[in-house]
């Protein structure tokens, strides 16, 4: 018999542990996650930071898997490395307590095949202000599942936040689903994060007016709000912080006592054009002002802990990420009640940092004209810009490029995708750009090397400053000559600076000059090239100069969103 000697023995067991180790590692893989890097947070997918370029399908598209079949080509073909799709909570739970998930399975499978990550909208208690996806039996049952009731107590259909029933129902079904998802996705990820209802709020009232509501609204402010509140004083959204001080600063009351006056008796709230009649001038009062506080910060209270719960039942079973998201107050919807009145919009952040702790995102519905004032405000409070709904087309190309450049943004996703994207359209060549520079925008995420500008018509130039130059961006082909035509309707960029003399910029429409920080200098065009980055690796096309740069004047992004990388020099 032939002797093997011990450090045989000991080197073979070292071997057999480390393949032990790496097997369990890749049977373990980390789940989708948040974390911080300098001031962005950014959404770890894999183990890299990852950038949802996402699209969201028609709000019942995903239940059935026959009609999916043609959209799946649409949406790889459209450069999407992601899909929102609409799970209900009428199909998971047709009876109480019996589930089933073959369509949620179904709808994961398809998606990875088709090499496309995962995000789930939970439509369930509320969607755009009503309640049409709960289960039918919850729908019947108005006794134990109380509706919001609205002006003199008229029931529509809407379930109460304030009702333990309505909410523990809505969390066992979610824990459900949650539980299931890990079962058959935690190895994959496919499913990389969830939406916890929609759109939530009270439409044609300000707040839910049912007995029990008006109960709890003529009590004391819960004390959890409160506390808060003094906790955070010195950094509350300004329109809280006004609303408080306008009323005495109170440390206890009632809602109307510490926070104002509530909607008046006898006014009836329409969906759209407010009542009575409202000039030019008063609508564009109503979109700064925050009448009714009280009754909004009421409904967001409620909504908050109620949604809040369900997200903590679900994490419970798979903790990935989760985001609730906002119907906005915009013109014809500037009165809470007019928009779904409590839900996450910026006025009440601080509202639902109090109550949902375990919700890691705050999102807009964004269709405003003014995209980057909205998703501006949305970074409030250290919240992580995500926007699950939008628009598409040459404007939605454009937004996204801002969005994630200058906001840190982390997913972009126009509504109804499958209606909305052509292959070799705006959007599809603003994805494809963006994908190609992946690698360096999780890289330089809450750095302050990267930024990005979105001109318009009505706002054609802008200034950045991003290390040691200023960038000055202008529609206009040349900017040295006033009477030259703009390149486009609308243009974008972005700017990641990779060294300190050396920037690679991407966009369309717009021209670039450039200027240091430092006085008695002038910033020249070392090298410009045009190029592309393959599996994170710059590929060099043609090198510009000439008529090309305005013979060393500036970078021209002519349409098409296209990258170069450019590196500059300093001389007097």
């Amino acid at each position: 018999m032939k002797i093997i000697n011990q450090p045989y023995w000991t080197l073979l067991a070292v071997v057999l542990l480390l393949s032990s180790f790496n097997i369990k590692g890749l049977a373990q893989p980390s789940i989708p996650s948040l974390k911080k890097q300098g001031t962005a947070k950014q959404f770890i997918v894999d183990g890299k930071p990852f950038v949802a370029l996402s699209g969201e399908l028609g709000n019942n598209s995903a239940t059935n898997i026959e009609y999916m079949k043609s959209i799946w080509p649409i949406l790889t073909e459209g450069n999407l490395n992601s899909v929102i799709a609409g799970i209900s909570w009428a199909m998971v739970e047709p009876e109480e307590g019996k589930f089933n998930f073959d369509i949620v399975g179904e709808v994961i499978n398809d998606a990875r095949k088709n090499n496309l990550k995962l995000i789930f909208i939970w439509f369930a208690s509320w969607k755009n202000g009503t309640s049409s996806y709960v289960p039918d039996w919850v729908k019947r049952d108005y006794k134990r599942f109380p509706r919001i009731k609205i002006n003199d107590g008229d029931p529509i259909e809407l379930i109460t936040p304030l009702s333990d029933e309505n909410r523990n129902a809505d969390a066992r079904a979610f824990a459900a689903l949650m539980k299931y998802i890990k079962k058959v996705d935690s190895n994959q990820r496919t499913v990389i994060m969830m939406q916890v209802e929609n759109e939530s709020g009270v439409l044609l009232d300000s707040r839910d007016r049912s007995a029990n509501a008006d109960k709890a609204y003529k009590g004391p402010v819960p004390q959890k709000l409160m506390s808060y509140i003094l906790d955070n004083k010195a950094n509350l959204v300004p329109e809280l912080t006004e609303a408080l001080k306008r009323n005495g600063n109170k440390t206890s009351g009632t809602w109307e006592e510490v926070f104002g006056p509530g909607k008046p008796k006898g006014l009836v709230l329409p969906i759209r054009n407010l009542v009575p009649s409202m000039t030019q001038e008063e609508q564009d009062e109503a979109m700064v002002t925050f009448p009714f506080y009280s009754d909004e910060v009421f409904m967001a209270w409620y909504y908050a802990t109620y949604i809040n719960y369900v997200v903590e039942a679900g994490k419970a079973e798979y903790p990935i990420p989760m985001y609730v998201n906002a119907w906005l107050k915009q013109r014809e919807h500037s009165w809470p009640g007019t928009y779904p009145s409590g839900g996450c919009l910026p006025q009440v952040f601080d509202i639902y940092h109090a109550g949902s702790s375990s919700i890691d995102i705050l999102a807009p519905d964004l269709y405003r004209p003014d995209f980057a004032n909205v998703a501006e405000e949305f970074t409030r409070s250290g919240n992580p810009l995500f926007i699950p709904e939008t628009s598409g087309g040459a404007q939605g190309a454009a937004n996204v490029v801002y969005a994630v450049g200058q906001l840190d943004a982390l997913g972009f996703s126009p509504f109804y995708i499958e209606k909305r994207i052509v292959a070799g359209d705006e959007l599809t060549q603003s994805y494809k750009m963006l994908s190609q520079l992946m690698p360096l925008i999780g890289e330089h995420q809450g750095t302050n090397t990267m930024g990005a500008v979105l001109l318009t018509e009505g706002n054609s130039s802008k200034t950045i400053k991003i290390g040691d130059y200023i960038m000055n961006t202008d529609l206009r082909s040349d900017p040295r000559n006033p009477n030259a035509q703009n390149s486009a309707p609308q243009g974008a960029a972005i700017f990641i600076m990779t060294a300190p003399d050396e920037f690679y910029i991407g966009g369309t429409g717009i021209t670039i000059t450039f200027s240091p920080k430092e006085t008695g200098l002038k910033t020249g065009l070392a090298t410009v090239e045009e190029g592309t980055f393959e599996q994170g690796k710059w590929i060099p096309g043609r090198r510009l100069a000439g008529d090309d740069t305005g013979q060393g004047a500036f970078v021209r992004l002519r349409n098409g969103y296209t990258l170069q990388k450019v590196t500059l020099y300093n001389y007097k």
